[in-house]
């Protein structure tokens, strides 16, 4: 049954992705047929990033009233929905209606699945679940990119989408049985645990909110600076190559296209790692990585060097995320996992909302030269982040261990 479920779980994560890079791929073709301008398309990015930060703010509140399966079943008939209406759309002002819903929905899903497999799943699972994200976020375009060639159609691309999207609806239906079933048994364990565990830090703060829990804030940063280095880097980079490094549009895209395959090769590894190496290490040495990667960048090197240090940012970013997000019921506890993990994945939307519009911003008051150099000052911000977070929980290790040792 578990096997089976987490099947389901490895399809929506692959669904989740699928719609997150049509709009980048349709908007060249979208535009003319509307008659807009070309910023229209970051009103709708922006849109759809707030409903997901809304939903993701939300989500632990409406995960713990409805459970995992139900919401992400209706999150999922949210964005299939909203995908319709893309296809349909007669105008922008539709659009940005279906951008509502198709946010709304993708953070509720993000929050409620990554809390899912951070509690029931072992560690390797998380990485290949998101791995599987990155399979849909490279089949969205590819399957836009085929219409578009055919017949210059990038509504039947979208319907396409919604087609699957619509028929995960129907497979997420017909499992929610499933659901209940092992959300009961993750209810039961939850209950053991906080009785079994009264000495614990976790049962002396029951009345703290989560958010003023030790820690939370610094998890919180690190995710922001996590992901705006991923979208900053997915942004910028090929432009830095282009302005800085003199290399042709094509050649730099394809450079950061190995910046995706870093990411998303270095998390299907880092699923088997994680047999033999703890979240706390790999997201330590995934910062140092990166680090260097970024370095190498910084650096006045021959220009195949920016594609190591692509190749190498992409690899060190890769098991940083999976794996935070996996500690999230160690560093927090369950009870509170899916209202926490719901915080951190609104963070993580606000830095990929804000954090490249803002370097885009200083470039055009200076340089887009500037770019490595803030890439580093993020990854540092994340690093210390996160280290100051691993002082508190190792306190926090050493105060269980005493604590379990004066109850014998």
């Amino acid at each position: 049954m578990a096997t089976f479920l987490l099947i389901i779980i490895y399809l929506a994560f692959i669904s989740l992705g699928l719609p997150d890079s049509l709009l980048g791929s349709a908007w060249p073709v979208m535009q003319p047929d509307f008659g807009a301008p070309l910023e229209t398309a970051g009103i709708l990015f922006m849109t759809i990033a707030g409903g997901t930060i809304i939903s993701s703010l939300i989500s632990g509140r409406v995960l713990k009233r409805y459970g995992t399966g139900k919401v992400t079943f209706v999150s999922v008939l949210m964005t299939a929905v909203a995908l319709l209406g893309f296809h349909f759309a007669p105008s922008i002002v539709w659009l940005i209606i279906c951008a509502v819903p198709l946010g709304l929905g993708a953070g509720a899903v993000d929050t409620g699945l990554n809390d899912y497999v951070a509690t029931n799943y072992k560690a390797r699972h998380m990485s290949w679940l998101h791995c599987f994200w990155g399979v849909g976020a490279t089949l969205g375009p590819i399957t836009m990119a085929q219409f578009i060639s055919e017949d210059n159609s990038w509504r039947n691309g979208y319907l396409v989408i919604s087609g699957i999207q619509f028929a995960l609806v129907i497979i997420l239906l017909f499992t929610l049985p499933i659901w209940k079933k092992v959300s009961r048994k993750r209810d039961i364990t939850i209950q053991e645990e906080t009785k079994d565990l009264k000495g614990e830090i976790e049962e002396e703060d029951n009345n703290i909110k989560p958010i003023k829990t030790k820690g939370v804030k610094l998890a919180l940063s690190s995710f922001f600076f996590y992901c705006g280095v991923e979208a900053t880097v997915g942004l910028w980079g090929s432009s830095f190559l282009v302005n800085v490094k003199g290399l042709s549009v094509v050649t730099a895209a394809g450079w950061i296209s190995f910046y995706y395959a870093g990411i998303t090769i270095g998390r299907l590894i880092t699923g088997f790692i994680t047999y033999k190496i703890t979240n706390r290490t790999l997201i330590r040495w995934g910062q140092i990585i990166a680090l260097i990667g970024t370095i190498i960048l910084v650096l006045p090197l021959p220009s195949v060097f920016s594609l190591i240090g692509f190749i190498t940012i992409g690899l060190g970013l890769a098991p940083i995320f999976p794996c935070m997000l996996h500690e999230t019921p160690t560093r927090f506890g369950k009870k509170n996992s899916q209202t926490i993990m719901g915080y951190q994945m609104a963070l993580a939307y606000t830095g990929t909302t804000f954090m490249p519009p803002l370097l885009g911003f200083m470039a055009s008051q200076s340089t887009i030269g500037i770019f490595p150099i803030a890439i580093v000052i993020f990854v540092v911000a994340m690093f210390l982040s996160s280290e100051k977070l691993n002082i508190i929980m190792k306190k926090k290790d050493v105060y269980k261990r005493n604590d379990m040792s004066s109850t014998l």
